[in-house]
């Protein structure tokens, strides 16, 4: 089966950036995925279209050596088998807030007898290869996404789920879940919270990203020590750089 090259970044210790695309487009899918990312991710939660446009997105990356992630728009057997089938090579889950929501969110994602996963790997096969049943469940990765109080308080028993590779933290929503505004990326409190994560999962041998609403805080949070990090959506990257050319050339 083709490597998922985010494990190997990992065992490296190497920080590992993703791309995210957030508009239903494949040629801008393409794009983002030859900039130089080591992974895309295609969000459905957040992102204005169905799983339906997710498949081209992900034809469209598995052209270039970024890694093909998703986020799925919920917890959902059917949405999460749908994604991996279409080639994804890691799922990142949203609003897990207990064990039992992250215990769900690996079985999905794993064949019997760890999990429940129906086989029917259409175009797994054609990206991972024709082995792709015998190592998928090796080679998927499976990130928890940690945005709310109830997740944060349950982080230690969410990471502490077997076969879950780690967790994603949503710094915009665990803000508003802590009273602060969702850019309230430089406040303590939430940095102080987002370090407790990174130390945790450190410490129970996992796996941590995040999102990055701003430079800055790219690079604050590779100064955490995070495994993953995603800095900006294509929205935010498009209007910023156009916004720079404009003033430049205003």
């Amino acid at each position: 089966m083709r490597e998922n090259r985010l494990r190997t970044l990992f065992a490296q210790n190497k920080l590992a950036l993703s791309g995210w695309v957030s508009m239903g487009n494949s040629l801008l899918a393409e794009v983002v995925a030859n900039t130089g990312y080591d992974a895309v991710t295609v969000d459905l939660q957040h992102g204005l279209f169905s799983v339906e446009s997710a498949i081209p997105m992900l034809q469209a990356i598995s052209t270039t050596d970024a890694v093909p992630l998703v986020r799925c728009s919920e917890n959902s057997l059917g949405e999460i088998n749908k994604l991996l089938d279409a080639g994804a090579y890691g799922v990142i889950c949203p609003l897990i807030n207990t064990a039992a929501d992250a215990e769900r969110f690996v079985r999905a994602c794993h064949y019997s007898p760890r999990g429940g996963r129906s086989y029917g790997p259409a175009r797994g096969f054609m990206y991972g290869g024709g082995d792709y049943f015998t190592h998928a469940n090796r080679t998927i990765l499976t990130l928890a996404m940690i945005e709310t109080n109830e997740g944060f308080a349950n982080a230690e028993a969410i990471l502490g789920v077997p076969d879950l590779d780690g967790i994603f933290i949503g710094p915009a929503d665990l803000a508003i879940e802590m009273g602060l505004a969702p850019d309230a990326y430089e406040t303590r409190e939430l940095n102080d919270a987002i370090r407790s994560l990174v130390a945790l999962a450190r410490k129970m041998g996992k796996y941590v990203g995040i999102f990055a609403g701003t430079m800055d805080m790219a690079q604050r949070m590779k100064e955490f020590g995070m495994d993953l990090v995603v800095p900006g959506t294509d929205i935010q990257q498009l209007k910023a750089e156009g916004g720079r050319r404009i003033a430049s050339l205003r």
